[in-house]
């Protein structure tokens, strides 16, 4: 596992949080600390851990909301939560309960509700919004009322206006959640999209451990009071599945299924996702025939070797020889032999 930072490695942080403390009202104490938290620009960066941990807390940190006890926060170079209205537009949020978010009664008034009020002219404020509903495609629901969309039409419209500024950082409090399985689906999807075709960077918190693989370059993992314990790619996090469980989070089940073949003898990796899991699994069972095919040839190699009488009654029922069946040559039809 790797502890190395994106800036260590050549590429510029947009976002560093290091050894951040808070306490609620209730005096319940979260310190975000053991690892720095660093997101490099166009990096898909998954915040993991079980409810409660502090992921929340990070978040609401990154976006300026809460201002640290200790500690300090950069978003492109700022304090965010003393300076937020500079880095505003490069900035965006979807939040865990999209009604939270959703302010306007119509599709249109909400997603043009910022740019709008950070004072864009019509024209722009229509083409914005028009262009932002369309990639999401939900621009048939433009002139719908929000609270009679669906809960995936709502967290559509929730992100649509998260982007309607075109951000640069996009931050998500448990974007699946409440999400059904195709809808789910669409969002991952949706956000390796913003990620692959506009540069998009993303920091993702959530506590569904099978929607990691494929959506982050990088994991923080986060254990309760907001200990950061771990970071590095997936691949590499998933290796350690008792990392995994003292942080009380279920490891994937492909991972766990893995694990359990290499303790039975069967050392075929950790793939990541059903796809890898199926062609680990056929190339296993391919090699597996190869070699079952190689130990039969040997045998029989040997065992013709080893009596050679055995190749030549093998060899006399080749082509040519007469079937056991067929009469002598001296036989006539009908007619047995004479003694």
């Amino acid at each position: 596992m790797t502890h190395e930072h994106p800036e260590l490695l050549g590429r510029q942080p947009i976002v560093h949080v290091s050894c951040v403390r808070h306490t609620y009202p209730d005096k319940t104490s979260v310190h975000l600390c053991g690892l720095d938290f660093v997101v490099a620009a166009g990096e898909r960066v998954v915040v993991l851990g079980p409810n409660g941990c502090g992921k929340s807390t990070l978040l609401y940190h990154i976006l300026g909301l809460l201002a640290p006890e200790e500690g300090e926060v950069r978003v492109f170079g700022v304090d965010p939560s003393r300076q937020f209205s500079k880095i505003r537009e490069r900035v965006g949020v979807l939040l865990q309960d999209a009604d939270e978010q959703i302010i306007a009664p119509t599709v249109w008034d909400d997603v043009s509700f910022s740019p709008r009020n950070y004072g864009y002219t019509s024209a722009e404020v229509h083409r914005k919004v028009a262009h932002v509903l369309e990639r999401m495609g939900i621009a048939h629901l433009k002139h719908k009322v929000c609270h009679y969309l669906s809960g995936g039409e709502k967290r559509k419209v929730a992100l649509a206006g998260a982007l309607v500024l075109e951000p640069e950082l996009l931050v998500l409090d448990e974007p699946f959640e409440g999400l059904d399985p195709t809808s789910r689906s669409e969002m991952v999807e949706l956000l390796n999209g913003l990620n692959r075709d506009h540069g998009v960077s993303l920091v993702i918190a959530t506590h569904d451990v099978q929607l990691v693989a494929p959506l982050a370059d990088r994991v923080y993992v986060l254990k309760a009071g907001g200990e950061i314990v771990a970071q590095g790619p997936p691949f590499d996090l998933f290796q350690d599945l008792d990392l995994l469980r003292s942080s009380n989070i279920e490891p994937p089940v492909l991972a766990e299924v893995f694990q359990r073949l290499e303790a039975l003898g069967y050392p075929l990796g950790r793939p990541q996702t059903p796809a890898e899991a199926a062609e680990q699994l056929v190339r296993w069972m391919q090699a597996e025939r190869e070699r079952s095919a190689a130990a039969v040839a040997t045998a029989l190699r040997a065992t013709h070797a080893g009596n050679p009488d055995l190749g030549s009654q093998t060899g006399a029922s080749g082509p040519g020889a007469p079937a056991a069946s067929e009469a002598p040559a001296s036989a006539s039809p009908g007619h047995a032999p004479r003694p």
